[in-house]
Order: structure tokens, then C-alpha cells, then sequence
């Protein structure tokens, strides 16, 4: 039987009453001091619990009410373009360097052409509509299983696999990518595609990525950070602090981490083939084209059905466009593999 600590405590303070011996007194102290610990751990993980899952709620309810409008002006891939520097692009340039972005990915990360070395099992975390989840399964005859906060987003994914006749396939579910629904050492190729932003702990979200990587499987992070901190830098700047926190609002994000603090993370789990690039300069026509769709007439009646969450998210675009402006926003790739 488990014994409760008020109890413990009551009984103290009766026997010191009966005995008022110094011994009792020091032991009800003792006992006060604990249960007060007990109790402040207690409610501080209960506000990390009410944290976590009130951010989770507003990511999911974010990507429920932008994911239509999204998918109808952009398609089913739900992340930048690569795009030639300084290159003004159209919707349908969009489209194409969105997939791009998974093929440049996939060569950075040095995935071996040869088809007996392709990955077999793939997990997509953060898959949004599923786009990046059928194409890679499409591109390596492999399985996939994407993850996603909203529901709505996994019921349209696996309407759209199954309009592709790719339901055998891949397949999409509500999950956290925090705690993944998955046995050790399950895929061949982790592929996180612009979520990791949205993790509360980076060291958890990481943690996961590698466990459900199997041995000599590559794990794939391409992901928004801030500018490493320089030698004599505790923080950011003041304004980038503020800056940051107003795009968090926004879009539902945690506090920001740099590209130095995921390698440090990775190699904490001794991970291999570490490596990672800054491709801001590959994604800077993203925000001015995602500007100017908003601005069409298709764009704004959209936009104004789509929900006020959305509406506060296309507000704050010439925010992330200032971030990159600044140097303070790095559109970031790292990659590395799990030990054999």
C-alpha cells in the first residue's frame, strides 16, 4: 500500500505534541520540507503537461483550419521550395522546387542510388497532407507511415493515397511525434520536413527521431532555427527575442533553437555522418510568392473563410521575411545516420 505523505506528516505532529522531543520535531520538519518539494514538483509538471498540450492543441487546430487553402493554391506538399538565389517564382516554379527540396534533401544526405540500398520503411514526421510520404514511397518503392497533430490533415492524406492507389501503401495517422506509436529501430529513413519548429523539446524530438531509426538507417531534418550564437553570445539580441516571439504567437511554435544546438544534440546520441547546411539563400523567394498568392482574389476570399488562426499566420509572413532579412532566421538541413 502506498502511503500518503499528508498522513505521514498529521502523524508527525501528533507524536510531536505527545512526546516534544527534539528528534520528532527535526523529523517533522523533514517530512514538511518533502512534502512541500513533493507537492511543488507535482504542480510544475502538471503546468508543463497543461503547456504542452494546450500548444499541441493550437498546432493542430492551426493546420485544420490553413490545410485546405493551402493544398488548393499550393498542392499537397506542405513546405519551401528550392529555388535558384534572388529567382522570382510563380505558383507553378512553386511546385516544382517543392519537389526539389526533397530530392536536394536526399542527395545531402547522401542516400545511396543504388536500388538494393533504398530505404524499405519510411516514417514522416510532421507529414502534413502526405506529400513528401508519397513521393518518397512512390521514388523507392518503399512503405510509409506519416504523423501528423491534426486530424484533419491525416483524414485528407489518406484520401489522397487512396486516390493515387497508393492506400497499400502509406497510410497516415494522429500522433505525437514527442511519443511516436512505433517499436524501436522500425525505418530506414526518419524524414522530418519543417516540424521540428513546432517541438516543445528538442532533445525529446530527437531522442524519438533516433529510436525509431533503424541501425544504418538516415535520419532527415530540414527545419527552421535561428543563427547559431556567436563565441561571446549568451542569447539573441533583445529585438531578435521579441521578433521571434511574435512569429511564435503566430504560427504555434516553442522557443527557437540554432543548427549547432541539434548537431550538439546529435551527437550526444552518438549519431553518425552529422552534418548540416544553411539553405536560407534556396527559400528566400518562398514568403514574397506566399505573399503574393494571398493577395489574389482566390487567395483573400480563401484566406477570410479559412479561420482566424489562419489569418493571424498570413499576417505575420513579412515577419519571417524580416527574420531572414537580418540574418536572424536560418532555413537549416541536417542529416546523419544511425550506427550499424
Amino acid at each position: 500500500m502506498t502511503l500518503n505523505v499528508n498522513f505521514i506528516v498529521q502523524v508527525s505532529v501528533w507524536i510531536c505534541i505527545i512526546t516534544q522531543s527534539d528528534l520528532t520535531r527535526s523529523a517533522y520538519k523533514r517530512w514538511h520540507r518533502i512534502s512541500f518539494s513533493l507537492k511543488f514538483s507535482s504542480t510544475k509538471k502538471e503546468m508543463a503537461v497543461e503547456k504542452h498540450e494546450k500548444l499541441q492543441k493550437g498546432i493542430a487546430e492551426f493546420y485544420d483550419e490553413s490545410s485546405t487553402i493551402w493544398e488548393n493554391i499550393w498542392g499537397d506538399h506542405m513546405h519551401h521550395g528550392f529555388y535558384d538565389p534572388d529567382s522570382t517564382v510563380s505558383v507553378s516554379d512553386h511546385r516544382a522546387a517543392q519537389i526539389r527540396m526533397i530530392e536536394e534533401s536526399l542527395r545531402f544526405a547522401s542516400l545511396s542510388e543504388e536500388r538494393t540500398k533504398w530505404p524499405k520503411r519510411i516514417v514522416d514526421v510532421g507529414c502534413g497532407i502526405g506529400g513528401s510520404s508519397r513521393y518518397l514511397a512512390e521514388k523507392f518503392g518503399a512503405t510509409s507511415v506519416g504523423i501528423t497533430l491534426s486530424p484533419v490533415q491525416a483524414q485528407r492524406a489518406n484520401a489522397l493515397a487512396a486516390a493515387q492507389g497508393l492506400a497499400h501503401k502509406v497510410s497516415f495517422q494522429v500522433a505525437d511525434a514527442l511519443h511516436q506509436p512505433f517499436p524501436d529501430g522500425q525505418f530506414d529513413l526518419v524524414w522530418s520536413m519543417e516540424s521540428g519548429e513546432h517541438m516543445p523539446d528538442k532533445t525529446k524530438f530527437v531522442g524519438e527521431l533516433a529510436r525509431v531509426a533503424a541501425p544504418g538507417g538516415a535520419i532527415i531534418i530540414v527545419t527552421w532555427c535561428h543563427r547559431d550564437l556567436g563565441p561571446d553570445e549568451q542569447s539573441l539580441k533583445p529585438w531578435e527575442q521579441d521578433l521571434l516571439k511574435k512569429i511564435c504567437d503566430a504560427f504555434y511554435l516553442p522557443a527557437w533553437c540554432s543548427a549547432a544546438d541539434y548537431i550538439k544534440l546529435l551527437k550526444s546520441l552518438s549519431l553518425q555522418d552529422i552534418k548540416s547546411a544553411d539553405w536560407s539563400p534556396f527559400v528566400a523567394p518562398f514568403w514574397p510568392a506566399v505573399i503574393r498568392s494571398a493577395l489574389t482574389w482566390n487567395g483573400l476570399t480563401s484566406l477570410l473563410r479559412s479561420g482566424v488562426k489562419t489569418i493571424k499566420g498570413a499576417l505575420a509572413m513579412p515577419l519571417m521575411i524580416k527574420g531572414y532579412k537580418k540574418g536572424l532566421i536560418k532555413f537549416v538541413i541536417i542529416t546523419c545516420r544511425k550506427p550499424e
